[in-house]
């Protein structure tokens, strides 16, 4: 990991620095409208950015959801961006890790997540068969879908996960 990284909660003044990590991070996606949905519009979003020599080189959101009969908080992570010439050094780690550390003092029981799990899987991510994703997933996804506990929940979580209007993209979720 880099020395003189810091790990912060996002500011307004973030904004064209993101833009700018997400077009280089993401050529082939735009996932700079559901990063500014998020941002402008979700109250129960923890935004992080990786601050290297005071430029963002690293952000991930994570987005307050909730599961149908059970007062359990739920979170989903993503997306996760780190600008390429940063690749390989730790800073998406550092990133997730933070934010489950803040995330299990607000009490957070479970997070979601949608993504590579030979990557995920190093954050503890096991696949979800008991929540299910807002939209069904190509059945080559289906393995992608994947929660980690940050605590007990006391009760087994069953049903769907209810995400937030900037996630109710259905291309968000297919291919």
């Amino acid at each position: 990991m880099i020395d003189n990284m810091r790990i912060r909660e996002n500011i307004p003044d973030d904004a064209a620095a993101l833009e700018r990590l997400y077009s280089a991070t993401f050529p082939d996606e735009d996932l700079l409208p559901l990063v500014s949905d998020l941002l402008d519009e979700e109250p129960s979003i923890l935004s992080l950015v990786a601050i290297v020599d005071g430029v963002p080189v690293g952000h991930a959101c994570f987005t307050g959801c909730a599961i149908a009969g059970t007062t359990n908080r739920a979170m989903l992570l993503g997306p996760v961006a780190v600008a390429p010439a940063f690749h390989g050094q730790g800073i998406g780690s550092a990133l997730i890790r933070d934010g489950f550390t803040r995330l299990r003092n607000a009490n957070v029981i479970q997070v979601f997540v949608l993504g590579d799990p030979a990557y995920y899987g190093r954050f503890g991510f096991m696949p979800s068969t008991d929540v299910l994703p807002p939209y069904t997933l190509p059945k080559e996804w289906r393995g992608a879908w994947q929660f980690v506990s940050l605590s007990d929940p006391g009760e087994q979580l069953y049903g769907i996960l209810s995400v937030p209007r900037p996630w109710c993209r259905p291309a968000l979720w297919a291919p």
